[in-house]
């Protein structure tokens, strides 16, 4: 079967039509797809070919979209960065990928010079008069002269075509290798089955598009049944946000809970009535966020989890039955079940790890067999390291990272079931639980950020917890910050805490 992403996702689609949405105005399939064969040619005469991966390190934008359609048309194999890592991590990524081009722009280009390329070619997208080096080239001189139609390479749904990155929270970052069928079946499972994207919806990521859950949903997805999704530069903040939802009225919000706790805490009114639904991934959503975000906006969340290794969203909730508090059932065409150490089946009501069947799962960590041969037992299945149980309903609850448990007083204990509780004080917008040893003992401590003009204190927030959870649960000490640390996915970082 033809597989090539390029060809799925832009070739079926009325040239007319609105792809993305972008502070500079819309761009049409037609268009989107002329530049994407343009920037194909200009990869292909830089000696990219079928099956070396093409690294972007761009701002998000019509650039990266096309090039990433660009490399996936002459079947290379993609792989993103954030683009505002120092360069000691880009030059991970550039020995990591061995990256046959790297596709930077103004903002990155001195981290990926200083990072050093090794002779690899660096095309600039948006150069303008910059001086350009040796293996350096101007994506749109090169782009001008180029052929605006390109030949699609013939892929199979087998062929590894992308690589996604896992977070790095626990660790140096593990490219997740994915074949075509990854992106086809979760388009046909999540965002035409659970979502039910349609011709008329407009998609506004929060994340960035590096990170594949906004990719996919906002830039892929979409083109699958005709759709729009809006692109931006800026870094996210709920105060662009807002503008942008002002501006382009989407029907879908990519959202995650951090964004989603910053802007029910923002001050002043807002119009969310164009938004159908608004997805949740990327790490657990309280139920007290939950209500507070309806209550707030009338807005429906779908919560969900998915990962690198799974591709994309493998349990989610669906649209007008929401269970708050849980991450849903598995989503069509995937299972799942909660194991033990050993990987025997647990019974409902009992914590334990979640692994996942799917069609969607990735073929190994490129460069890590021993990691892979733990986290993929067997084909098709990934091992998530999430602690999860199951109701009888079949409806899943989180319960934390495997590699995130304390033991307190003999007894462990889940930080996100802490964090969950303290989010429900209407003092508190966000906060994280980490272990601190005390005299050789583990002591839960709470890092908090109040909202604007609230106040609260430390012990007033233990009370808090001991009055609804079990006494040793009660954090030891509590830290007021301004703001959590973050990985680049927006996950909360607990190294940076410790």
């Amino acid at each position: 079967m033809e597989a090539n992403l390029a060809a799925r996702f832009l070739d079926p689609a009325d040239p007319a039509r609105t792809a993305l949405l972008t502070t500079a105005g819309p761009v049409t399939y037609g268009a989107l797809t002329e530049r994407a064969d343009r920037i194909a040619n200009v990869l292909s005469a830089l000696g990219v070919t079928r099956g070396r991966r093409v690294l972007l390190a761009l701002n998000d934008g019509v650039d990266f979209v096309a090039t990433w359609f660009g490399a996936q048309r002459i079947g290379a194999v993609t792989a993103e960065v954030y683009t505002f890592l120092p360069a000691k991590d880009v030059a991970y990524f550039l020995g990591y990928t061995d990256a046959a081009v790297v596709v930077a722009d103004p903002q990155t280009l001195a981290r990926v010079r200083e990072a050093g390329t090794d002779g690899r070619r660096v095309l600039v997208a948006g150069a303008g008069g910059i001086d350009l080096r040796d293996n350096e080239f101007d994506l749109d001189v090169l782009a001008e002269a180029a052929e605006p139609r390109a030949e699609t390479a013939p892929v199979g749904l087998d062929d590894e075509v992308l690589w996604k990155f896992t977070t790095g929270s626990t660790g140096a970052p593990k490219a997740c290798v994915h074949t075509a069928r990854g992106p086809l079946e979760s388009h046909r499972a999540y965002a035409e089955g659970v979502l039910g994207l349609r011709r008329d919806d407009v998609v506004l990521p929060v994340p960035k598009l590096f990170f594949g859950y906004a990719r996919d949903l906002a830039a892929m997805f979409p083109f699958g049944v005709g759709a729009a999704g809006i692109v931006f530069g800026e870094r996210t903040t709920a105060e662009r946000v807002f503008e942008l939802i002002a501006l382009h009225r989407p029907t879908v919000l990519v959202n995650v809970p951090t964004m989603m706790s910053q802007m029910v805490a923002h001050p002043s009114e807002q119009d969310l009535s164009c938004v159908r639904v608004c997805t949740s991934a990327g790490e657990a959503l309280p139920p007290e966020l939950h209500r507070r975000w309806v209550e707030r906006f009338g807005v429906e969340v779908v919560d969900g989890i998915g990962s690198s290794e799974a591709y994309h969203i493998f349990l989610s909730n669906r649209p007008g039955a929401p269970r708050p508090g849980t991450i849903g059932v598995p989503v069509p065409g995937y299972a799942a079940r909660v194991v033990d150490d050993d990987g025997a089946e647990l019974p409902d009501g009992e914590v334990g790890t979640l692994e996942v069947d799917g069609p969607s799962v990735a073929l190994r960590y490129e460069g890590d067999p021993e990691k892979s041969a733990r986290t993929f037992p067997r084909p098709g299945t990934v091992r998530t390291g999430d602690l999860v149980s199951r109701s009888a309903d079949g409806s899943f609850t989180y319960r934390g990272r495997a590699d995130d448990l304390l033991k307190v007083s003999g007894v462990w204990v889940a930080p996100a079931e802490i964090e969950h509780c303290l989010i429900g004080h209407p003092a508190v917008i966000e906060c994280a639980v980490t272990g601190h040893d005390t005299d050789g003992l583990t002591r839960p401590w709470a890092y908090v950020v109040l909202a604007d003009g609230a106040s609260a204190g430390g012990e007033e927030l233990r009370e808090y917890v001991r009055a609804r959870l079990s006494p040793h649960k009660a954090p030891e000490r509590v830290v007021f910050l301004d703001s959590l640390p973050r990985t680049a996915n927006g996950k909360l970082d607990r190294r940076a805490l410790r």
